[in-house]
């Protein structure tokens, strides 16, 4: 069976950065609802496209087409008290945009003198990805999850 619209696919897949370090070891295949469903970047996606079980397919993905690039307004320094007594670099949360639509993922970057680094980018925003891609199985999807626009059972969403 070939990749199209509403096919479920298998990739076994491994991800590096520019410099050759692992970014992704691909331990756990990813399992995506192959034609729009925003499950895998879109490059990739349409790469992807009228390929089969066994093919290989190597990409350097630029940060626009990925996480982004850097977006230097999106590190804030905030003042120590306005946090918990408990909280480390690497820690995550969750922040409300300003005009209350998004929600943004910050992680703690540094905290010294009082006060607090957070960054919402994403922790690849501005690196270029090269993706080294098998493809290990495709399937028609369900009824399901085309209505549900993801993957049901193994390596997809269980509800």
């Amino acid at each position: 069976m070939q990749i199209a619209k509403n096919t479920v696919v298998t990739l076994k897949y491994t991800v590096h950065d520019p410099d050759g370090n692992v970014v992704d070891d691909g331990q756990h295949p990813l399992v995506y609802l192959h034609g729009g469903y925003d499950g895998i970047f879109s490059p990739i996606e349409e790469a992807l496209q009228g390929k089969g079980i066994g093919d290989n397919l190597k990409m350097k993905l630029q940060p626009d087409d990925a996480f982004g690039e850097y977006d230097e307004s999106m590190v804030m320094v905030e003042d120590r008290t306005l946090f918990p007594d408990n909280i480390e670099v690497g820690m995550s949360f969750e922040r409300v945009t300003e005009d209350g639509e998004d929600e943004v993922l910050y992680r703690i970057t540094d905290i010294a003198e009082g006060k607090v680094v957070v960054d919402g980018n994403h922790p690849l925003a501005g690196v270029a990805l090269l993706f080294d891609i098998t493809i290990a199985d495709v399937r028609a999807a369900t009824q399901e999850e085309v209505s549900h626009g993801h993957v049901h059972g193994d390596g997809g969403h269980h509800h």
